[in-house]
């Protein structure tokens, strides 16, 4: 390994933590301005996470302990390992080349299942409610998920993230691919707010309804490390689809010729402000322009529209591919 990669592997799931609480900040204040509100300050989730690490952590006297208590921190292993797997601007993930696309699908249902388990390990009806809802959910946008990497991996005979990222997509395919692509795109980022469970998506935890559902018993050091694994997933989520459908870098876009120091600065908040533009665009701007949707909708949504979407999209880049 070169000592960047050693650094990205040692350091980057300890800025992913950073990265995600601060966007997870800009997403609630952008939120709060659309609706003509001041808003939380952008550090405002650093203090949420303070504050309940430094509230006691009670377990319900009918949980499954050792269970309700794990699950937290599978979850935020299996996000901040996600990091791992993503090439950060021109550093090269430390992990590139295991089946890179497949583990991360892997990773984050496994992030996702961590929640689902934890609440019907509290023994609480409301978690054990938002955990089926939660179920469902996932039964039903990770197939266009799987449908999105099944395209990529027709294209570059390759699950490598690195790969897709060195060589951008748009460069290698034709028309017929880059409307493929361009579908997949479109699923990619309707599938995207699902994952994350946030609005119109967040049917799982619908406060209003069931009170927080699958996080209705976890309180203190639980509930902080579920925050924080919500906040680096978000983070690494809009970050693969920076890598797989825009990747270009600053040189290649421009031809500078930069080198040492300036040239990862400068590429690395080119690659940052690419994942601003998705977390808005994806996130943002989805759960403040649409009210939740009933999990009947949702699985429809998935099941049948956004399937095709990608199924449509999938037979393009088959059919340029052959």
């Amino acid at each position: 390994m070169t000592p960047e990669t050693i650094f990205y592997a040692v350091g980057m799931p300890i800025i992913g933590v950073f990265l995600g609480l601060v966007y997870k900040g800009i997403d609630r204040r952008v939120s709060a301005r659309m609706t003509s509100r001041i808003g939380p300050p952008i550090r405002q989730p650093f203090w949420d996470v303070g504050k309940l690490l430094l509230k006691e952590t009670i377990v319900p006297a009918n949980a499954v302990k050792w269970i309700f208590n794990a699950m937290p921190i599978l979850a935020l292993a299996s996000s901040m390992t996600l990091l791992l797997y993503i090439s950060f601007g021109i550093i090269k993930a430390p992990l590139e080349g295991y089946g890179d696309l497949v583990v991360i699908l892997y990773l984050l249902t496994l992030q996702a299942l961590a929640m689902a388990i934890g609440g019907f390990a509290s023994g609480s009806p409301f978690s054990s409610v938002g955990a089926q809802r939660e179920m469902v959910l996932m039964m039903s946008y990770e197939m266009p998920f799987a449908i999105v990497i099944t395209g990529f991996a027709l294209i570059y005979k390759s699950f490598s993230l690195s790969t897709i990222a060195s060589t951008p997509v748009w460069t290698i395919v034709g028309p017929l691919g880059g409307i493929g692509i361009f579908l997949l795109l479109i699923a990619f980022l309707l599938v995207t707010p699902a994952e994350l469970a946030k609005l119109p998506f967040d049917i799982a935890e619908a406060e209003t309804e069931i009170a927080e559902g699958m996080l209705a018993e976890y309180s203190g050091r639980n509930l902080a490390l579920f925050y924080l694994s919500d906040a680096v997933r978000g983070f690494a989520m809009m970050a693969i689809e920076v890598v797989l459908f825009i990747p270009f870098t600053l040189s290649y876009l421009f031809g500078l010729n930069l080198s040492g120091a300036t040239l990862y600065i400068v590429e690395a908040l080119w690659f940052l402000f690419k994942v601003l533009v998705f977390y808005v665009s994806a996130v943002t701007l989805v759960r403040t322009s649409f009210a939740r949707f009933r999990i009947e909708q949702a699985s429809r949504l998935f099941w049948v529209y956004v399937n095709i979407i990608g199924l449509l999209g999938l037979l393009l880049i088959w059919l340029e591919v052959m």
